[in-house]
């Protein structure tokens, strides 16, 4: 799995999504939760990955999409570690639900707890 985040591994489709939070499981390592669902693509991919960041806490558009960067960038970095080892194609949506900016070091440790806190419940 390469280190990049095309956009075919983006998480578009209403439907997807629409399920993904009606039927998804979900881990947390506050300040980030990540709703997962197993699911089938046409594609070749392993997931596909949506982020957000809760307008009720970042008011302002800059501070929202900053947060989305430094989520997409983490998940970017860290996903090919993580991800090599499982078969099955899953849909995730990472959402940030702390209430301070982060820094991009502290969105990239929690990215990592969280996938390894991922890792742990699917693969047992």
């Amino acid at each position: 799995m390469s280190a990049s985040y095309p956009k075919k591994e983006k998480l578009k489709s209403k439907k997807l999504i629409e399920q993904l939070f009606k039927e998804g499981r979900s881990v947390s390592a506050f300040p980030l939760r990540l709703v997962y669902l197993e699911t089938r693509f046409d594609e070749d991919l392993i997931a596909k990955t949506g982020v957000s960041v809760s307008k009720r806490n970042f008011k302002t558009a800059v501070d929202r999409n900053r947060i989305k960067r430094l989520l997409r960038e983490a998940y970017r970095l860290n996903k090919a570690e993580h991800f090599n080892n499982i078969t099955t194609q899953y849909a995730f949506m990472i959402l940030y639900i702390g209430k301070e900016k982060p820094t991009f070091t502290q969105v990239e440790s929690r990215m990592k707890r969280l996938f390894e806190k991922f890792s742990n419940k699917v693969l047992q």
